[in-house]
């Protein structure tokens, strides 16, 4: 590939915008309840736009050229249900931890895998036309910045362990560019339907993490009608980054 330099160096700093979300745990805020609150439920917006409006029906493009309509359809059913019940399993398993610290841990499982298939499509679309890939890179940094405060806040606040936020967060950072690695050496063995699982896995994850973990976590510390206003925020922001983008 003729530009890999150029669209590994694209895909490291779309990944490492992950660490912009930590900024907010560096501030000296007076009303921790409703940072928190309002970090989670924005960052749960963010991860159901994602989830419902990239990763389903990217898994959907790939898996339909495949099988019909019907039988695709069923496949990602399954698989995102799947996804959804393999992070309630492994909420239940961790329920021993603080609940908020437990919310940031699976927060930065589930964007690990979600950044690697995102660091595989930026290398790929920056290597065959920059053009493409700068764009995709440049909206995948700017919701990436939420995800990073999805992973930061609550382990911060929790555990009041900066170091502790920082790593957990860097490690999804630097998941995108592992899949840029991937993508490179080993590319010619994911197929479509193995491409469409993983997304659609993801898709499950996020889902759950998002109303069953981020937006529960966030009702016990501000209010329905706060919930409300940070979560259109969410999808006012990511909404507007697609359309300049």
């Amino acid at each position: 590939m003729n530009n890999f330099f150029l669209s590994f160096l694209i895909t490291i700093l779309s990944g490492l915008s992950t660490m912009i979300g930590t900024i907010i745990i560096f501030l000296n805020l007076k009303d921790k309840n409703k940072v928190v609150g309002a970090s989670l439920v924005f960052s749960a917006s963010i991860m159901l736009f994602i989830s419902f409006f990239d990763l389903i029906p990217s898994s959907f493009s790939y898996i339909n050229k495949i099988y019909e309509f019907l039988p695709s359809s069923l496949i990602i059913g399954v698989y995102a249900l799947f996804g959804g019940l393999l992070c309630d399993y492994l909420s239940k398993k961790n329920d021993k931890e603080d609940n908020l610290y437990k919310v940031g841990i699976i927060s930065m499982l589930a964007l690990v895998l979600h950044n690697i298939p995102e660091g595989i499509i930026t290398f790929l679309s920056s290597s065959k036309d920059l053009s493409i890939g700068i764009p995709l890179a440049i909206s995948i940094a700017l919701h990436n910045i939420p995800e990073g405060i999805a992973i930061a806040v609550p382990i911060y606040y929790s555990k009041k362990d900066r170091p502790k936020a920082l790593k957990y967060t860097l490690i999804a950072a630097l998941s995108e560019p592992v899949g840029a690695v991937i993508s490179f050496l080993f590319l010619r063995n994911i197929n479509d339907y193995l491409f469409a699982i993983i997304l659609s896995l993801t898709a499950g994850i996020m889902i759950y993490i998002a109303i069953f973990e981020l937006m529960k976590e966030s009702l016990k510390t501000i209010s329905i009608k706060s919930n409300i206003k940070y979560f259109l925020l969410g999808v006012t922001i990511i909404i507007l980054s697609k359309i300049i983008m």
